[in-house]
């Protein structure tokens, strides 16, 4: 595989754009990841977050893929997990260990920062994602829920 994996820092803002676009055409969701964009300062301020992570898989210059994701503090045991938001992988990439290889390059940067788990969410009819995240992880059919924080 000729992909390498990249984590992003405060001096990669132009990579991240090119994550959100990633984002935007994978998702087909212009609305979320098109529209309406951070600032390259609120991006500088996001990738120097501690608790934010965003990863990058690149063949020669080209972002092929990425994947972000927030480290969540426990409260009942000193220990976090690591929540990946968002991991996507262009089209003509897929299949060829891109999506594995960012999971897999996250692992030891969330065993660095105390974490027990990773973890990750994916559409109950969205096949692909499944037997990837079933291939690497056991598990565990939940309830998903968002919880409006204005009346609109």
């Amino acid at each position: 595989m000729p992909h390498s994996i990249k984590s992003l820092t405060i001096n990669d803002v132009n990579l991240f754009h090119q994550l959100l676009n990633c984002f935007e055409e994978v998702f087909d969701e212009p609305h979320n990841y098109g529209r309406n964009r951070p600032d390259n300062e609120y991006i500088t301020s996001l990738l120097s977050d501690d608790t934010f992570i965003a990863l990058i898989a690149l063949d020669n210059d080209k972002v092929t893929g990425g994947l972000t994701a927030y480290e969540l503090r426990k409260f009942e045991q000193p220990r976090s997990e690591i929540y990946i938001y968002d991991l996507a992988v262009y089209k003509e990439y897929r299949r060829q260990g891109v999506a594995t290889a960012l999971i897999e390059h996250l692992k030891p940067i969330a065993r660095e920062r105390g974490a027990w788990m990773i973890f990750v969410q994916a559409d109950k009819d969205d096949d692909p994602p499944i037997q990837l995240y079933t291939k690497l992880g056991k598990r565990e059919d939940i309830l998903h829920f968002d919880i409006p924080v204005t009346n609109d």
